[in-house]
């Protein structure tokens, strides 16, 4: 059996959220990043968590009694949390990188995710754009419009093997990309996506958090 470990990231202040942390916010009785924390260990992965400096003794004490999870010092941007994170992770064959802010996903879209990166090396969540996607310009002039057939919204957990993801991030630590498959691609690579479900959304701001509410007690 591969070796499998999950990075969370929590390493941001959550400016737009507005007061708190929206990762340690209650969402229908638990903490928001507690909802894929839980969902990692219960499927017997062990769990590193990049954390804002401001957040780590809160973090240290929401999972004290969690043999398997790792509380770690993030980074200034979100690639530097997940390759502090990965240096953490030595000794494993895949690596899941999960936004701390996407309480919502589901085991079985986890275990498509990962069946994916067994195959391919690399493989991320994603669902198709409903919306009319458009290109634009400095001054604000419409330049295209991309077929929606061809687009997709992209979630995660990303799965990748872990020596390709962090050879991916050593070759581009200069950058600042948002996105884990960015690098992968960068480095040429392929990723491939598997259908993930539009109710896992990522928790930004209030009106997020009242959603993810409603998607608990609809049980979607």
């Amino acid at each position: 059996m591969p070796v499998i470990k999950a990075i969370v990231t929590a390493g941001g202040t959550s400016r737009r959220f507005g007061v708190g942390n929206k990762l340690l916010e209650d969402l229908n009785g638990k903490p928001v990043i507690k909802y894929s924390v839980d969902l990692f260990t219960e499927m017997g992965f062990e769990v590193i968590i990049p954390a804002h400096h401001s957040f780590i003794p809160e973090m240290e004490e929401l999972f004290k009694d969690y043999s398997n999870v790792r509380i770690i010092q993030g980074g200034l941007t979100r690639q530097q949390s997940v390759y502090r994170g990965l240096k953490t992770a030595e000794w494993c064959d895949y690596v899941i990188i999960h936004d701390g802010a996407r309480p919502l996903i589901k085991r079985e879209t986890v275990e498509k995710c990962l069946e994916k990166a067994y195959e391919k090396r690399a493989a991320i969540v994603a669902v198709h754009t409903t919306d009319t996607i458009k290109t634009v310009d400095m001054h604000k002039k419409i330049t295209g419009t991309p077929l929606r057939t061809n687009l997709v919204n992209v979630q995660t957990p990303q799965i990748f093997d872990y020596r390709l993801i962090l050879d991916a991030h050593e070759s581009h630590l200069e950058c600042s990309m948002t996105d884990d498959s960015c690098l992968v691609e960068a480095y040429g690579t392929d990723v491939y996506y598997v259908e993930g479900e539009y109710s896992n959304i990522k928790i930004t701001n209030q009106i997020d958090m009242d959603y993810a509410k409603l998607l608990l007690e609809s049980h979607l």
